[in-house]
């Protein structure tokens, strides 16, 4: 939060500098210059074509950017995206409320700095004290239904959240129209009203919206109970792979247990024969208050199997090669600080997927299950090549695999009609971002109670291609990245589908190999894991 306080305040002052800048430009060496000359022009013939309707309707619309509608409609919004989702929506809650407070700070510098007078005609509102540089009404409408939109195309899901968006964007421009028909604004005035409601929205949506996602808290009621001071927590049991968690990294994990109360924890660990579950599900039913898991993503996923639904919160202490759960949900990579993190935070509830197929008994997963391509790299890539390359390995063994031939497929969403489509890898993801940091699936977050599905299918060096810009601008939706025939990219998202290859395809689970089979079902698990996680800014 420190960082983007920093962040937010050191740009707003770019910002306002700018803006005041360009007003005084605007309102000196540039006044006689087109398009700035031909201004008046444009004011006397507006005002020539008003009519009786055209008044009514402007009054309308311009009242949707005055301070009382963008005051009332911010705390309505903001109210409303803490309330009404499953799980409160601080960080929207935020951007929102800080953007459209950022514009009217930034609206006010300019107004003390640059004196323009409104145009010379006849104005069909009260005239503000304020300076005609900027239009206050648009700028604020901007950073409200703007910033509406920004969260409607990346919050929501299903095919009317485009129409809606476009609607929000719409109404700053039909405001700061409105404005200068009723004579209130030359039409400089309006489009820098626009541009500091736009410069306020990236500047707070890069502070807030950006970076890992942390879900909110857990509600009242599924938080892990405080224990009377001078009294040892509750059990705790910590599930590790001897293979990645050595002596001395249990010892330093047993330190920061004990120094966070902590000192009669007891350490498990995982086999071959089973890798975290019949331990977890042992430590559940001798009455564990709280399970460490120290691994990688596959340990993680056999303990979330037996945590699912109990509400027993989940500390995770990424020791594994990959730990796409851990870095998607914003955790330091050093098991130590991870670990202190945790025990310092608080419980979070996530989604998990389940999915089954032929020959692979049902099962949970936190990051993705897959076919194809990813779970081919996985079966190729060796334990050795694992040990001395790290993740890089995996993508070592990808190249290896882009011969493979394509799949033929069937997707079925949610009981929509079948598609039928060809590809080279399918994923189902309940977290959006891979090794390396690549969000593969942009739109996937561990809390929405909703998993996405990607459906990558490049044809020859132009495809890959348009793929790889396809995911570098981290677009939420798929059929950016076309070629001449089907898009190279594609996602869904639902809540169940089913998938149904031609024939028998490799596939995995979070990471680990299943068996090939022809068919995987998905379905999501709204919050059914606890984890704890470390408070912001910590």
């Amino acid at each position: 939060m420190g960082r983007a306080v920093g962040i937010i305040v050191s740009a707003a002052t770019c910002q306002a500098a700018l803006m005041v800048g360009l007003g005084l430009l605007i309102t000196g060496p540039a006044v006689r210059f087109w398009p700035l000359a031909s201004e008046d022009e444009i004011t006397d013939a507006l005002e020539r074509a008003r009519t009786g309707t055209l008044d009514t309707v402007s009054r309308v619309v311009s009242e949707a950017g005055n301070t009382v509608t963008v005051v009332v409609g911010t705390l309505l919004a903001c109210v409303i995206l803490l309330l009404v989702p499953r799980l409160p929506r601080w960080r929207d809650a935020l951007f929102l409320a800080v953007a459209v407070s950022l514009q009217s700070l930034v609206f006010l510098v300019i107004t003390e700095a640059v004196d323009r007078n409104r145009p010379d005609v006849e104005r069909l509102d009260a005239s503000p004290p304020t300076s005609s540089y900027t239009s206050g009404h648009t700028g604020a409408a901007t950073a409200l239904y703007a910033g509406l939109a920004v969260l409607v195309l990346h919050r929501t899901k299903g095919p009317w959240r485009r129409v809606v968006a476009a609607l929000l964007l719409l109404l700053p421009l039909l405001v700061g129209v409105a404005r200068a028909y009723r004579g209130m604004h030359h039409p400089t005035d309006v489009a820098g009203g626009l541009l500091n409601g736009g410069l306020s929205l990236l500047i707070v949506g890069r502070a807030l919206l950006t970076g890992p996602h942390v879900p909110a808290a857990a509600p009242a009621g599924t938080e892990a109970r405080e224990e009377p001071a001078g009294t040892e927590p509750g059990r705790t049991v910590v599930v590790f792979n001897p293979t990645v968690t050595d002596e001395a990294a249990r010892a330093g994990l047993r330190r920061v247990l004990e120094d966070h109360g902590h000192r009669a924890a007891e350490f498990v660990p995982t086999t071959a024969d089973d890798p975290g579950e019949g331990q977890t599900a042992r430590a559940v039913r001798e009455g564990a208050q709280l399970v460490v898991v120290c691994g990688g993503d596959g340990t993680v996923r056999a303990a979330a199997e037996a945590l699912a639904g109990t509400g027993i919160p989940l500390a995770v202490v990424p020791c594994g090669t990959g730990n796409l759960l851990a870095r998607n949900l914003g955790l330091p990579v050093r098991p130590a600080e991870a670990l202190a993190g945790a025990l310092r935070g608080a419980p979070h509830r996530i989604d998990l997927g389940r999915v089954e197929g032929d020959g692979m008994a049902p099962a949970h997963f936190t990051v993705m299950s897959g076919a194809g391509l990813d779970a081919a790299m996985l079966e190729s890539t060796g334990d050795r090549a694992k040990a001395l390359l790290g993740w890089p390995a995996y993508v070592v063994a990808g190249l290896r695999e882009l011969r493979a031939p394509r799949m033929r497929l069937t997707v079925g969403v949610d009981g929509a009609p079948p598609l039928r489509r060809t590809a080279r890898m399918v994923l189902v993801a309940n977290t959006g971002k891979v090794q390396g940091g690549t969000a593969l699936v942009p739109a996937a977050r561990p809390d929405d109670g909703l998993l996405d599905l990607m459906i990558l299918d490049p044809r020859g060096p132009a495809g890959w291609l348009s793929a790889v810009v396809t995911l570098v601008r981290r677009r939420p939706e798929g059929g950016a990245g076309r070629t001449d025939g089907p898009p190279a990219v594609e996602y869904f998202t639902f809540r169940r589908a089913d998938v149904l290859f031609d024939a028998p395809q490799q596939r995995e689970l979070d990471g680990d190999t299943v068996a090939p089979g022809r068919r995987l079902t998905a379905e999501v698990r709204p919050g059914a894991l606890t984890v704890l996680l470390p408070v912001r800014g910590d």
